[in-house]
């Protein structure tokens, strides 16, 4: 969605009032004035392609206000140069490694610069485009006005990396929008449109680019219908009604985000609850609440993990690799979603099965999608539109992109390849979702084994942003670009990865899952296993997890792995085979450990309750992740530590606090993790048994 929304940016001209002229008076700002006497202060960060505040950028602010204050025109507008957006939110790298005091002290500073700002005796107007988030959505907030773009988004995305808005958006956020409002906003991370914005009362207007400067006008010279607040934002920010919502907004951050992994929620609402009725002493608390946060491991370890993104984002290079049409084989739950995916990102997509019926599953799936993440009923059927059952398969004869997804059997789709490679065109990829199938063997018997790569997505498509690149000694290499600039054109992260026996985040979850398994065999209840995990910090547990891959793929996967590493595998248990013969195949069937109603597993809440897993039973658990991970590194299979990291956060929801297995066990000690292991391989076998890759990681 996000590269779809730039995309129709960088195609719109903005209205950036009168030109302004070629003096270099300020790096970062532009200040013109129109006939009106309005100036036109717009930022243009040098040398970015978004707009982000830095101290630099602060300090120039306040020269530019000095001026402002010595010209004093009509009215100020402040807005954005950049096609991607008005103001993507602070520069985080400027924090990383300070201490609370330093830190303290630079917001100060900034706070400073935007207070004075908003007291400034002039109609002050924000015309907002594109993104708007964090420490832009606050300098919006101390404009007297807030005029946006139709298409704009809003949001508070700072508790994404542990911490919470800064820049005294806690204090005049929830004193304009009704804190009910507000504060889901600021706790959950989640962005609102422009038509939304409108209606909660955080901008006057929605307009389109080509009414700016009568927009302006009107809200200058007052004759824009401003947003009222609502007459009840006093009550709710008045102090017994604050402790009472604050109590119930701690059970509901509870249910997502634990205290003790996730502080920055509870901090917010702390600030609130104590000083939601003082608005200058919560501009005051919230320098030192924010200061604190940016100190703790939580949000070190996230704001790496946003970085980390950033950084497996430029792993795809520029361009869409000429890819225009996508054809799925196999429209079951994985196909089926890959090829909803890559209609939703704008791409032709043709999808194949031998079936009718799982074709028309696959094109439910896809209408119950859109509906939740398109907003526009049009835009809903353009996309669905772009997604078409093809049950002849004629769609192969056109396509840029061949993706096969049916079951992981190499005979299957071998033979799928014998009919798919004579009708290919000659410059068409080839690319299987296999999830553990070496390409060695998935090769050899095509006629052009160089045109066979492997892009492993995960499940659910829609939300988990990995995608394994895989490649062999053979690839050819051009294919490999474009297929990884694919990946990158469709808004997901590529993994590069070589072809080796469940490459890397398979292999890597592969014993966590079959752990948990030999857990259950000792008698271990399924909800004090999945507590264990839960309490590490994982989105969910492995018995739950694997309902949600499906115990049959979980046991094929289990079975290939262990034929190629043996021991260093659990077994696969008996029992589990029978539940997979039974049809108990966890969520799709409605059945596997747990009952599955709407979507959900029904867990026993008292057992649930009285878990009281051991930190033996976490280390067996979650070190095998670890361990894996580093012996994938030393193999070569991935070469970097860092996107080692990214991947099994991104391909799995690995606790993204934790910094990834590696930087987990990089904080806990190499020395320290390889001791456990073998401490664990001593009692359970040599399951254990830490990689030799432990005698030199760092």
């Amino acid at each position: 969605m996000e590269s779809r929304i730039l995309d129709a940016l960088k195609d719109r001209t903005l209205e950036l009032g009168p030109t302004p002229d070629t003096s270099d008076t300020y790096r970062n700002f532009k200040l013109t004035r129109d006939a009106d006497g309005v100036a036109w202060l717009l930022f243009d960060r040098a040398n970015a392609s978004a707009n982000t505040l830095s101290e630099e950028v602060l300090t120039e602010f306040d020269m530019v206000l000095t001026a402002l204050e010595a010209q004093r025109p009509t009215g100020i507008v402040i807005r954005s140069a950049k096609p991607s957006g008005f103001i993507a939110g602070a520069d985080i790298n400027e924090f990383r490694g300070s201490d609370p005091v330093a830190i303290e002290a630079q917001i100060a500073r900034a706070h400073a610069v935007v207070d004075r700002f908003e007291a400034l005796k002039i109609p002050t107007v924000a015309v907002i485009h594109g993104f708007c988030l964090g420490g832009g959505l606050e300098i919006a907030l101390a404009c007297q006005m807030r005029i946006a773009i139709d298409g704009a988004r809003f949001g508070f995305p700072e508790v994404m990396l542990g911490l919470h808005p800064g820049l005294g958006g806690t204090a005049r956020f929830t004193h304009l929008v009704s804190p009910l409002q507000a504060m889901p906003m600021m706790l959950t991370g989640k962005t609102i449109d422009a038509r939304k914005a409108k209606a909660i009362g955080l901008v006057d207007a929605v307009t389109e680019e080509r009414h700016v400067r009568n927009a302006v006008k009107d809200a200058v010279f007052g004759r824009l219908k401003r947003a009222k607040p609502s007459p009840l934002i006093p009550l709710l920010n008045f102090s017994p009604v604050r402790g009472i919502l604050a109590s119930r907004m701690v059970a509901e951050a509870s249910k997502q985000a634990p205290r003790e992994h996730y502080p920055a929620p509870y901090a917010l609402i702390d600030l609130w609850e104590k000083h939601g009725g003082d608005r200058p002493a919560m501009l005051k608390a919230e320098q030192r609440s924010f200061a604190r946060l940016m100190v703790t491991t939580t949000a070190q370890n996230l704001i790496r993990v946003f970085f980390l993104r950033e950084a497996m984002k430029k792993l795809a290079g520029a361009g869409d690799g000429g890819i225009k049409h996508v054809h799925v084989i196999g429209a079951g739950a994985m196909g089926g979603d890959i090829a909803a995916w890559c209609a939703h990102q704008g791409l032709r997509v043709t999808l194949a099965d031998m079936k009718a019926e799982p074709l028309a599953g696959a094109i439910k799936r896809a209408a119950d999608l859109y509906a939740k993440i398109v907003r526009k009923r049009t835009d809903q059927r353009d996309t669905l539109d772009r997604l078409i059952p093809d049950l002849d398969g004629e769609g192969v004869r056109n396509a840029d992109l061949i993706i096969e997804a049916v079951p992981e059997k190499l005979d299957l789709k071998q033979k799928v390849y014998a009919g798919l490679e004579p009708r290919m065109k000659p410059d068409a990829i080839l690319a299987t979702n296999t999830s553990s199938i070496p390409l060695q063997d998935l090769r050899t018997s095509l006629t052009r084994p160089e045109r066979l790569l492997g892009l492993h997505f995960f499940n659910p498509v829609s939300r988990l942003q990995l995608v394994e690149v895989v490649s062999h000694d053979g690839v050819d290499q051009e294919m490999l670009k474009r297929a990884t600039a694919f990946v990158g054109a469709i808004d997901r992260l590529p993994l590069p990865v070589k072809s080796s026996p469940g490459f890397l985040v398979n292999r890597a979850l592969t014993p966590y899952m079959l752990e948990a398994m030999m857990l259950l065999d000792e008698k271990v209840e399924k909800e004090t296993i999945d507590a264990a995990a839960e309490q590490f910090g994982m989105p969910m547990g492995p018995i739950e997890l694997a309902d949600q891959v499906g115990l049959d793929i979980c046991m094929a996967v289990g079975d290939m792995l262990r034929s190629k590493f043996g021991d260093l595998l659990p077994p696969t248990p008996a029992w589990l085979r029978e539940k997979v013969n039974r049809g108990e195949l966890g969520k799709k069937t409605g059945k596997g450990f747990y009952v599955w109603k709407d979507g959900k597993a029904e867990k026993s809440s008292a057992a649930a309750a009285t878990a009281r897993p051991s930190q033996e039973m976490i280390d067996r658990l979650v070190l095998p992740i670890s361990n894996v991970c580093v012996a994938c590194l030393r193999e070569g299979i991935v070469d970097d530590a860092d996107v080692v990291d990214g991947a099994m956060i991104f391909g799995t929801g690995y606790a993204p606090f934790r910094g990834g297995p590696l930087h987990y066990a990089r904080s806990r000690g190499p020395d320290n993790v390889a001791a456990t292991l073998r401490t664990l391989a001593a009692k359970y076998g040599d399951r254990f048994a830490p990689d030799e890759g432990w005698e030199t990681f760092t």
